[in-house]
């Protein structure tokens, strides 16, 4: 390697400053953005979402490295980037009605079976996608739920229906029947 390429790799075109400015301003946008489109783009539930995503990122990548393409200022830049959330994330911790703001709320899309459709429609999620995340948790149906929450990081967790009593005496009766039914025929079998 000669002089001028390590030069090249390694000199920073912009002040160190803007290097850092750059990505602090780029995240802030990102954390208010992300947070007033909602905790859709956050979930990724579909591909038009993550396309949104990646393509956010390809977007912001110049407006962060600026004219710079050297080794050094991509250090610079995801050094800040690391430094800046690690510091937030630090901040928030113990501040429950800060982070919550920054963060988002929970919102419950299911409550005692029934399904809150002007939630979802807040959120801008369908039926179908949140089959689909109950599905991708084990559930057959949304029968199956009891309630579901869309937690702020836009990931779902559902909580499973508990069987009523009159359900419970119904499962101990066919079990009963079966048993029954069981020995009927282990008792013909054996006089036939």
């Amino acid at each position: 390697m000669d002089a001028k390429t390590l030069h090249d790799m390694f000199y920073l075109g912009v002040p160190i400053l803007e290097k850092m400015l750059r990505p602090i301003v780029i995240y802030v946008f990102l954390i208010l953005g992300l947070r007033l489109a909602g905790k859709r783009e956050m979930a990724q539930l579909n591909p038009f979402d993550l396309i949104v995503l990646l393509t956010i990122s390809n977007t912001v990548q110049n407006a962060i490295i600026g004219e710079d393409n050297s080794v050094s200022g991509g250090l610079i830049g995801a050094a800040t980037l690391l430094i800046i959330n690690y510091s937030l994330a630090r901040f928030l911790y113990g501040q429950e009605r800060l982070g919550r703001l920054v963060e988002g709320e929970p919102v419950l899309v299911i409550e005692h079976g029934e399904l809150k459709k002007d939630r979802l429609e807040k959120e801008l999620i369908t039926r179908a996608e949140l089959e689909v995340a109950a599905h991708k948790q084990g559930f057959s149906s949304l029968g199956d739920i009891d309630r579901a929450i869309l937690d702020p990081g836009g990931g779902f967790c559902f909580f499973p229906r508990k069987p009523t009593a009159d359900d419970s005496r119904h499962g101990d009766i066919v079990a009963r029947l079966d048993k029954l039914s069981a020995q009927v025929s282990a008792l013909q079998a054996s006089r036939g």
